[in-house]
């Protein structure tokens, strides 16, 4: 199937409006983590919530980092399509479907490559 750059563009722009709210959600949470920790004893090794209140913090760092690079390959594949590029595999050098572009946008293996496993 021939890709439908509108259909792309409308997806992948609605996806980095997704990803530009879960990132402003995801920043607030770890700005109340680390402002409720200041509040809290700072001996993490001791105190029973030090522990939980470091997994938390670094969960939602984790969750933030990956929704900024998610976003990254979100704004390249629109970037390329602005330049009349799609996105092709970075495996195999081959296309990447559309309806796989559509379902994950900024995905970078072809439905081949990605059901390969990892040696």
């Amino acid at each position: 199937m021939a890709p439908d750059r509108d259909s792309l563009r409308t997806a992948w722009h609605d996806e980095r409006v997704r990803l530009s709210r879960q990132i402003d959600e995801l920043q607030r949470r770890f700005d109340d983590i680390v402002a409720a920790a200041e509040l809290t004893s700072t001996d993490d090794e001791h105190d029973p919530e030090g522990a939980t209140i470091a997994y938390e913090r670094a969960q939602v760092w984790s969750l933030l980092q990956q929704a900024h690079a998610d976003r990254h390959a979100v704004d390249d594949a629109l970037a390329g399509l602005e330049l009349g590029e799609l996105p092709e595999c970075h495996t195999c050098h081959g296309p990447i479907a559309t309806e796989r572009l559509l379902a994950l946008p900024g995905v970078r293996t072809c439905i081949d490559c990605a059901r390969r496993p990892v040696p």
